[in-house]
């Protein structure tokens, strides 16, 4: 298990180095997390969109269910890969102390409400005392039918989804700054594709090293 978990960091930490960019794995799950926020957004504003008592909006509640729950074990995966095995490229050196705690704390605050929306989500389905569907599975009512907690639930996953949307927005404006204005690498180290700037940059600094060693 030990010898796995090493071989797993060892693999991230090259690949990166290599290519200056976030490992693989962590681009990948980026991304996936990126599509499903997309579909519960999608959801949720298609679904005031028709009748809420047709069959569609039915499917729409179910998708957005669905998403919320994947978005739960995607974040966590995320979390516990970030913190064991993945490889982090480090900050531009142009980027001051306060701006790096600045960008801590927003990816932090996101993986934060990835985690918390979708249990604000569940308890506002579970108090409504009646059986729903999760995935192909029903789940049945667990709760008796309770308004004053579910209102409760669901104030706290419509706020924290304005919250989510506004560090999303933020979070998407910094990287397109530092793209469009700073030119400093730091979008393109987790884009999907790679970045030959990014890589020559690296290699620039890794030759660097070499050369003082």
């Amino acid at each position: 298990m030990t010898e796995n978990s090493e071989s797993a960091k060892t693999y991230a930490r090259t690949a990166g180095l290599e290519s200056g960019r976030f490992d693989q794995i962590s681009i990948t799950l980026h991304w996936l997390t990126v599509l499903l926020i997309v579909l519960q957004f999608s959801s949720a504003w298609l679904r005031e969109a028709v009748d809420h008592d047709s069959s569609l909006a039915v499917t729409i509640l179910t998708t957005h269910r669905t998403s919320g729950a994947l978005i739960w074990v995607v974040s966590l995966v995320r979390l516990v890969w970030r913190h064991n095995f993945a490889y982090l490229p480090p900050f531009p050196e142009s980027m001051s102390k306060l701006q790096q705690t600045l960008a801590k704390a927003n990816e932090y605050s996101l993986y934060a409400l990835l985690l918390i929306q979708p249990i604000t989500g569940l308890g506002r389905s579970l108090f409504r005392g009646a059986p729903f569907e999760l995935f192909i599975w029903q789940v049945p009512a667990l709760f008796e039918q309770d308004d004053a907690i579910r209102h409760v639930f669901a104030e706290a996953h419509e706020i924290g989804a304005n919250v989510l949307l506004a560090l999303i927005g933020l979070h998407a404006g910094t990287a397109l700054f530092h793209r469009l204005f700073l030119r400093d690498g730091v979008l393109q180290r987790m884009l999907p594709w790679t970045s030959q700037s990014v890589g020559a940059r690296q290699s620039n600094v890794q030759l660097a090293v070499s050369d003082a060693e």
